[in-house]
This record gives structure tokens, sequence and C-alpha cells, in this order.
């Protein structure tokens, strides 16, 4: 039998990969400065802070209107991501007519978004005070509470609510942290934090208890006139030389 000899078959070239092209990278963004990498307030530090405060503007005063702990309570509910000016220009009439939870029932929810319908999110805010004015004569005798928790109960209101209530119209020493004092307290690093509740006990640690009633206003203050948002007014600022912010212009 005749011996099968089978060609070779030729191997094809191998091709050559295409070399990848080089993924560009973003360079990378610098590290945000940690909220606490500035140095430490001394105490003696705080207290010249409060102190100037203080000899500024001896009594401060909440720039909501009201008349007695349940308008107070409205008004704080009804400031939400609004202005205390647009607010007290809306409950000046409101007030007149419906300054207890019975009378505000017996408005009514309808006849209320009237009155505040200049406010943003004013039919939310309406139901809710409707609620918690149910709730006041339901669970409280028509009285406003005087705890943190019985007054977080209540619908619409929170955390900052109950502290400025208490504050204001209970004498208490609460820190209700609004965006201004939240912007005061990291920007000054007095007491940094990511969120409101830090900064919130971070002021009650290192503020004496001898400013601690008025603390949320002379920052509250401070933050809505010198310390402002986009352009600080550092050159009259009272605090200027004691402040850690490495941007201040002076």
């Amino acid at each position: 039998m005749a011996k099968i000899t089978r060609k070779p078959v030729p191997r094809k070239a191998a091709v050559p990969k295409k070399k990848a092209k080089p993924v560009a990278t973003k360079p990378k963004a610098p590290a945000k400065k940690s909220l606490k990498a500035t140095r430490p307030w001394t105490p003696a530090e705080v207290h010249e802070v409060f102190s100037r405060f203080r000899k500024a503007n001896p009594e401060p005063k909440g720039e909501l209107e009201h008349v007695n702990p349940f308008t107070l309570l409205v008004a704080v509910v009804l400031s939400a991501q609004a202005t205390d000016a647009g607010v007290n220009k809306a409950t000046r009439a409101l007030f007149e007519v419906a300054d207890t939870p019975q009378k505000m029932l017996d408005l009514g929810e309808e006849r209320l978004r009237d009155y505040i319908k200049t406010i943003g999110l004013y039919r939310t805010k309406a139901k809710n005070v409707i609620a918690l004015s149910a709730k006041l004569l339901s669970d409280f005798g028509g009285e406003v509470p005087r705890t943190r928790a019985d007054i977080e109960s209540l619908p619409g209101a929170g955390r900052k609510t109950a502290n400025v209530v208490l504050n204001m119209a209970f004498g208490e020493h609460t820190m209700a942290v609004d965006t201004h004092v939240f912007r005061v307290g990291n920007r000054t690093g007095l007491a940094p934090g990511k969120t409101p509740l830090e900064v919130e006990l971070g002021l009650e640690k290192v503020i004496p208890a001898e400013f601690k009633l008025h603390a949320h206003h002379w920052l509250i203050l401070h933050g809505r006139y010198t310390c402002l948002a986009r352009k600080p007014r550092c050159e009259v600022c009272l605090i200027n030389d004691l402040c850690r912010w490495p941007e201040k212009t002076v």
C-alpha cells in the first residue's frame, strides 16, 4: 500500500495586536481638608468670642414675630425653607385671628392657606399646622410641651424647631442649628461637623454655660449679617482675629 504523505498546512502569520490606546486619566482632585484639620479653639478664645458678641448685643432676639409659645411654634414650622421676614409678613394677620390651637382648628386648613400662601410649601405647611394644633389639644391639653421629644412628635416639627421653641419660649439652653449656625460653626472652626447635629453637639460642648441662653441667636445673627455665605464681611467681623477660616480677607 502506497504511503500517503500530507503536506504541512502553512500557518497564518500572526497579526500583531493593536496596542490599546492609553486611557486618559483625570487629574486627581486635591484632597479636601478635614473639617477638624484646623487648630482647635482654646476655652479662653471661645470665652472671648462670646464676650464680644454679648458686649455688642447683650439681649439678642429671634426675628420671628410671635405672641406666645404656640404662635412661636407655628412661626418656626412655617419658616422652613423661608425667610423670617417672609413668615412675619404672613403671620401678622394670621395671629390676630388664630393665636391658640383651638382658634387655628376653627380657622381650618383652607382659610389658613389663604393667610400663608406667600410662603414656600404653604399647602404642606398648612396641613401640618392644623394637624399639630389638633395634637396639642388631644395630647397636651392645648399647651406647647416642654420637652424636645414631645415637640418633635408634632407634625412639621423637627429637632431645630424643638430647640428654638425650648430656648425662646422656655429659656432652655438649647442650640438650634440652622443654615447660618451650620456655616459659622464650620467656617470659623468653632464646631466643625458634617451634619447639623454634629455642629449642635460641638457647640454645646465648647460654649460656656454663661453664654448658652443667647448663643444660637448670636451665631444666627453673625451668619445672617456678617459671615455671609458668598461674600463674608471679614473686614467688619468682631472675631476676625480669632477665626480659623484660611480664606478670610483680613
